[in-house]
């Protein structure tokens, strides 16, 4: 019996993974994109940190973004397993570090969020995470230290699935979908191509694909910068989330001594980067760890990331042969291995963990099936098996 064809239109890290995900399963994919990796997952630091991202009133968001952190080792041994190369994966802990006694408030309300959730978070005194990180300011207010919130390049896992999938790459933008009987089944390519499948997802982040139902998302702009740390020792160890003046700043280190700063949150519309959150990033980032003025800039980019109204994912199908799997906002890299299992699942016709598959459902902002999201969001949390995730064995976006 011939394995099922998907079309995978948009190769960011939500793509690439849901395409390797549907291989691993034993579909056969195309992959369609004109310049794969090269949107929002271009930009992204790669925080895996659930503890750190929460956020009153998030609901069932918290649930998923834990429960995808859960599955990640598994998510990169897999990729591991079938590639022979390993995503820059490290465990090294989260440290959430307020610079003034006015963002203890905004720290003591993180963990009492964090508590309640069920994550784990240490307090510490000031000295406490300066000895841990010694390139901390002296006069920080104090810190959080997330055990449990790890990191990952994104361009590691976009560069090695790319790399794995080449064959099944079209490098041309996706520009119509096509229907039979109101049930997509094909898709017409920027040079005139006609990809037959039997299923398409539609994974794309702000791309206009003509066919495609009018979906509640907008563009959410952020600025990132990546250095070259001073030679020597790495300057960081932990990555650092820092609130400074209640606004919020993070800084990623990777293996090879370089970091990540970012990132603003702006919807002004600008693709460019913007000097002044620019300005504005590095020195809130120089009030945390002030030797970071002893780095270089490799980089400053700034990236769309397609935001929805409850910041949770659209993930879902939307005719018998088309799946959707976008909306990520700030959260793609995390829920990767969330959001290509769910898919997966959709187009397999597998049954997926019921309430996850409610709370992404792009049908809670047409008034369909899927419940309220506002009741959604005043659930109580559970803390999920991560197994749930997986099958027991087998952007980003634009």
């Amino acid at each position: 019996m011939p394995s099922l064809h998907v079309a995978i239109i948009g190769a960011g890290i939500i793509g690439l993974s849901t395409a390797f995900e549907l291989r691993w399963r034993g579909c056969e994919v195309t992959v369609i994109d004109p310049d794969p990796g090269q949107g929002a997952s271009r930009a992204a630091a790669g925080m895996l940190a659930p503890a750190a991202e929460t956020t009153w009133g998030h609901g069932i968001l918290h649930e998923l973004l834990g429960a995808s952190n859960q599955a990640y080792p598994d998510f990169v041994q897999r990729i591991e397993q079938a590639t022979g190369r390993r995503p820059d994966y490290l465990e090294n802990a989260t440290l959430v570090v307020a610079a003034e006694p006015a963002d203890r408030d905004a720290l003591h309300e993180l963990v009492q969020l964090q508590t309640s959730l069920g994550f784990s978070a240490q307090t510490l005194l000031p000295s406490a995470a300066r000895r841990m990180e010694p390139a901390l300011a002296s006069n920080i207010a104090g810190a959080v230290r997330c055990a449990g919130d790890h990191q990952i390049d994104p361009r590691s896992v976009v560069a090695i699935l790319a790399g794995h999938l080449d064959a099944q790459l079209v490098r041309e933008p996706a520009v119509e979908l096509l229907q039979r009987a109101g049930t997509t089944h094909a898709v017409r390519t920027g040079s005139g191509r006609i990809i037959e499948a039997d299923q398409v997802v539609l994974a794309a982040g702000l791309g206009t694909v003509a066919g495609t139902p009018e979906l509640p998302l907008r563009p959410v702009y952020g600025d990132i910068f990546r250095l070259q740390g001073p030679a020597g020792p790495r300057l960081l160890t932990h990555t650092v989330r820092g609130i400074v003046h209640r606004d919020p700043v993070y800084l990623v280190p990777r293996a090879d001594g370089s970091l990540v700063l970012g990132a603003s949150s702006r919807e002004d519309g600008n693709e460019a980067v913007n000097i002044g959150q620019m300005h504005k990033l590095l020195d809130n980032a120089r009030r945390l760890v002030p030797g970071i003025v002893d780095c270089s800039l490799n980089e400053v980019i700034a990236r769309a990331r397609p935001g929805t109204p409850d910041d949770r994912p659209l993930i879902g199908r939307l005719d018998d042969g088309l799946v959707l799997s976008t909306g990520y906002s700030r959260h793609g890299v995390l829920l990767t291995p969330f959001g290509s299992s769910l898919t997966a699942d959709l187009v397999l016709g597998q049954p997926p963990h019921a309430e996850h598959a409610r709370a992404v459902d792009p049908a809670r902002f047409s008034g369909g099936s899927a419940p309220d999201p506002a009741g959604l969001s005043r659930a109580e949390p559970s803390r999920t098996d991560p197994s749930r995730l997986a099958p027991t064995r087998m952007e980003l976006h634009r």
